[in-house]
């Protein structure tokens, strides 16, 4: 369908114990971002409503954040990053998991997102991904529910 290959990301997301919605601290290289987010858990294409914050120091935000917080869990994933008319493709591999496609349509705030969804929709025929195919909590919650 024409979208770009921006390669390979390598992420280790460390989530802390929240009272609401969740909050991670993404490394990425010597790349780090501390990322609050809700999103509901459901099996439909879903709102996500995130905070991005740069992160200089991210070893003492996470031993500060364990300190207070605790730490959840670990996800470890190898992302193969691609781009498709405003929407971003994550082909990932996630340690203990295995393999997931990601389909994430970036709306601007004003956006009415009905053409978010169309354009995660058509790939989602493309790619043939059915209503049964998807994961409706995140791979944070799969990891917690996998080592129960």
């Amino acid at each position: 369908m024409g979208a770009s290959d921006e390669g390979w990301l390598h992420q280790t997301d460390t989530y802390f114990r929240v009272a609401h919605g969740r909050l991670k601290l993404r490394e990425e290289g010597a790349v780090a971002q501390l990322i609050s987010y809700e999103r509901s858990d459901e099996t439909v294409a879903r709102e996500s409503r995130y905070r991005l914050v740069p992160v200089s120091d991210p070893a003492g935000l996470k031993d500060a954040l364990s300190d207070a917080l605790g730490v959840l869990v670990i996800v470890e994933k190898s992302r193969r990053l691609l781009l498709w008319q405003g929407v971003r493709i994550h082909l990932d591999e996630v340690r203990g998991l295995g393999s997931f496609i990601e389909i994430e349509a970036v709306a601007d705030p004003a956006s009415d997102l009905s053409a978010e969804h169309h354009r995660a929709g058509q790939l989602q025929d493309a790619l043939a991904i059915t209503p049964d195919r998807i994961v409706a909590s995140s791979y944070s919650d799969e990891l917690l529910r996998s080592s129960r």
